[in-house]
């Protein structure tokens, strides 16, 4: 185990997320042009997807719907398992689906680092993974919401208890049409699915044109994009200190905890050695983009230094330093 994490530590991936941590924590000057960083966010989001959708052709439904029921079981699960834990923490409503949303989803960048520590390691992992990304996007996101919304008229119910026609209006609505557009079309989303319905259509006719770019430059790109994450986080890290140390050992335990869960539901459902591991990735890593998008619209009173705070200052470096190996491990033994 501690040779898999050091070998992890000394890759270029981490160290160049470290960098920018220690960039940011030093108050450099370097920063990341805001459209370059939009670029980079891009490149990669159009990158899975499509390598995804071309691998995917290579399936028959039978084959894949194990995993995929599995991976909508966990973004189901992993939000009701967060929401039990923060009312044991004594969470606000609205904070507690904050994070409910956020760790409920996924990783797109954690799943990157994943796919570059199998291959350095020369694991190989089912080509139908990438799918899973995009399937686990987005259910968490409505889960939540759709719990915010029923206990949020829970206290309609009660506040307008001697109105009748007061439950009719406050539960007409469970989840506004903007959530469900900004969850299924906002752009990592709609990057995802619409590149890989694109890699599915094409097959594999479309790998002479996307492999210079999407496929052999693509662990150079990560790099960028990671020293890139690194001043994000590395710039996040004091403000979940104001939060105190429960939100961080939650920061820290919960990757592990869903993580395994993710590594045991892609046993179960079949999955190999690298399949397991980039499973456990998924329901281990906690979303920074589609999430807090959602929710900045749909739960205006949670603390966004909370849950993109953890997400970014404490689960990301977490799961790229630490969960990825821990992951690879628990799949080895289950393997």
């Amino acid at each position: 185990m501690s040779d898999i994490i050091i070998q992890n530590l000394l890759s270029p991936v981490v160290l160049f997320f470290v960098l920018g941590i220690i960039a940011a924590l030093f108050k450099s000057d370097l920063k990341f042009p805001q459209g370059l960083s939009e670029g980079l966010s891009i490149y990669l989001l159009i990158a899975i997807g499509i390598k995804g959708g071309i691998e995917l052709s290579h399936y028959s439904i039978q084959s894949v719907i194990g995993p995929i029921l599995g991976a909508l079981f966990l973004g189901v699960v992993i939000p009701f398992i967060t929401l039990f834990i923060m009312k044991w923490m004594k969470m606000g409503l609205d904070n507690s689906i904050g994070l409910a949303a956020t760790y409920g989803s996924v990783s797109i960048v954690t799943y990157g680092a994943a796919i570059s520590f199998l291959e350095e390691n020369g694991t190989a992992y089912e080509g139908f993974m990438n799918a899973l990304v995009v399937l686990m996007e987005s259910p968490a996101i409505l889960v939540s919401l759709l719990i915010f919304n029923i206990l949020q008229n829970k206290k309609d119910v009660v506040l307008q208890s001697s109105h009748s026609m007061g439950f009719v209006s406050s539960s007409s609505n469970l989840i506004d049409k903007e959530v469900i557009r900004e969850s299924l079309f906002g752009k990592s989303v709609l990057l995802l699915l619409g590149s890989l319905i694109i890699g599915l259509a094409l097959g594999e006719s479309a790998v002479p044109m996307i492999k210079p770019l999407f496929i052999d430059l693509y662990s150079s790109v990560l790099i960028l994009f990671l020293l890139n994450m690194g001043l994000i986080a590395g710039e996040r890290l004091p403000e979940v200190k104001k939060h105190g140390m429960k939100l961080v050992l939650f920061g820290l335990l919960t990757p592990l905890l869903f993580g395994t869960l993710g590594v045991v539901v892609g046993s179960v459902v079949g999955l190999s050695l690298g399949g397991m591991t980039l499973l456990g990735v998924l329901a281990g890593s906690a979303s920074y983009i589609a999430a807090p998008a959602a929710l900045k619209s749909s739960v205006p009173k949670a603390n966004p230094s909370i849950y993109l705070g953890l997400a970014l200052g404490i689960t990301f470096p977490f799961n790229l330093i630490i969960g990825i190996p821990v992951f690879h491990q628990i799949a080895s033994w289950l393997a």
